[in-house]
C-alpha cells in the first residue's frame, strides 16, 4: 500500500478515502482534489500547488448524468504533463457526501453543489432575507446528504438584541437542536465565534441567496478582500451574484470553505431521508395516524392533521412539508422516465458506433 502524503491529507483526504482507492492506481496516477469547476475545465489540488485540468474523453462519453462529473469538494485520479502544469482527470473517487439539487427551471436532472463536505453553513440575513420555509428547504438538503448544518444570521447590525433573539427563537421552535450564531460583516460581530468553528482538515460549503454576505464572510475569514462582492438592492433585498462559480478555498488555520453562487431556487428530488430528518416531529406524528399509509392530506385519523389542528404542529410548516413531499415526488418520478429515455438513447448511440467499427 503507497503511503499517502501528509500534505495530502492536509486537504481533507482522511481514512474514509484511503479505504476506499485502489492503491495499485497511485503507481502512475496522482491523488487531487477539485478546488473549482470552470465551464469546460476544472482546478486541483495536488497537496502542493494548484493544477489545471479536464476530463479524460472516456469520462465524458460515459456520463449519464452531471454527477458523473466531478463537483467542488471530489478527490480525482489524475496525469500530469508539462512539469506539473496540466493535468487530466481519470477517475472520481467514491464521495463521501454530496450536496445537490434540481436543476433551476423546468429541466428535471440533477445539480451538483459541492462533494465530502463536513458541514454546511446556513446563511440567512436578519432583513428581509430572514425566511423560516427557505430555511427548511436548505436543512432537507444538508440532511439529506448527511451534514452537520449551522445556520449563521448575517447583518446582525441592522436589528437590536430582543429583535435578533426572537429570530432565534423563532428557528428554535421548530428546529430546537440547531446551532445558531447572529453575525455582522459590518461591525465584525461574532465573526472570531465563525472563526472558531472551524477545524483543520474539515471542509465547509456555504449556503444561501445573493446578497446574504457569503462572499464578504469569506474575506473576512481569509484576513483581506480577495473576492469580489457586490450590493443588495434596497428596494426588495435581493442580491446580485457575486460569487459566479463554486470554488473551494484553503485558510491559514488549514480548514477548507467552499463558496457557491447564490440559490434563489431550492428544487428537490428524491429527499425522503431530508424530509423526515428535518421535519422529525412530523415523522413522530405519522406514526399515531390510523392508516400506515397516510398521506396527511385528507385521511380520517391522521394525527398530523389533527395537530395542525389544535395548534401543536405549525400550519405554514406543515404546508411546507406537504409541499416538498409533493413536488421531490414529482420530480422523482420526472427524473427516473428521462434516465429511462436517455438510457436507451445511449445504447443505441453505443450500437451505432459499434456497427462503424466493425465495418
Amino acid at each position: 500500500m503507497i503511503e499517502i502524503s501528509e500534505n495530502i491529507k492536509a486537504i481533507g483526504f482522511t481514512q474514509w478515502f484511503q479505504d476506499n482507492v485502489d492503491h495499485s492506481r497511485l503507481d502512475w496516477q496522482q491523488l487531487g482534489r477539485v478546488v473549482a469547476v470552470h465551464k469546460d475545465s476544472y482546478t486541483i489540488n495536488n497537496g502542493e500547488k494548484e493544477i489545471e485540468a479536464e476530463l479524460l474523453g472516456k469520462l465524458i462519453f460515459n456520463a449519464d448524468s452531471p454527477m458523473d462529473y466531478p463537483a467542488v469538494g471530489d478527490w480525482v485520479l489524475v496525469r500530469t504533463y508539462d512539469d506539473d502544469t496540466f493535468s487530466i482527470i481519470h477517475e472520481i473517487l467514491p464521495r463521501k457526501s454530496l450536496i445537490k439539487r434540481k436543476t433551476p427551471g423546468k429541466k428535471i436532472e440533477f445539480q451538483m453543489i459541492a462533494a465530502n463536505v463536513d458541514t454546511a453553513f446556513i446563511i440567512q440575513s436578519l432583513d428581509n432575507n430572514f425566511n423560516l420555509r427557505r430555511l427548511e428547504r436548505y436543512l432537507v438538503m444538508t440532511n439529506e446528504s448527511d451534514l452537520e448544518p449551522v445556520v449563521l444570521l448575517s447583518k446582525s447590525d441592522l436589528l437590536n438584541a430582543e429583535e435578533i433573539e426572537d429570530r432565534i427563537d423563532s428557528i428554535k421552535q421548530i428546529m430546537p437542536d440547531l446551532h445558531i450564531c447572529p453575525f455582522s460583516n459590518k461591525d465584525k460581530t461574532n465573526l472570531e465565534e465563525i472563526a472558531e468553528l472551524l477545524i483543520p482538515g474539515q471542509t465547509y460549503c456555504m449556503l444561501g441567496s445573493s446578497g446574504v454576505g457569503k462572499t464578504t464572510l469569506l474575506n473576512n475569514l481569509i484576513g483581506g478582500t480577495i473576492y469580489t462582492t457586490k450590493t443588495v438592492r434596497e428596494k426588495d433585498g435581493k442580491g446580485r451574484h457575486a460569487t459566479t462559480h463554486r470554488q473551494m478555498v484553503m485558510l491559514e488555520g488549514g480548514a477548507m470553505v467552499i463558496d457557491t453562487p447564490g440559490m434563489r431556487e431550492l428544487g428537490n428530488i428524491s429527499v425522503d431521508a431530508g424530509l423526515d430528518q428535518t421535519f422529525s416531529e412530523i415523522l413522530a406524528l405519522s406514526d399515531l395516524c390510523h392508516f400506515n399509509d397516510c398521506n396527511h392530506l385528507h385521511e380520517e385519523g391522521c394525527a398530523v392533521l389533527n395537530a395542525v389542528k389544535n395548534g401543536q404542529l405549525s400550519e405554514k410548516r406543515y404546508r411546507n412539508f406537504i409541499k416538498m413531499k409533493k413536488e421531490s415526488k414529482f420530480h422523482e418520478m420526472s427524473y427516473l422516465e428521462k434516465r429511462n429515455r436517455d438510457k436507451k438513447f445511449g445504447k443505441l448511440v453505443k450500437t451505432i458506433m459499434k456497427n462503424k467499427k466493425m465495418k
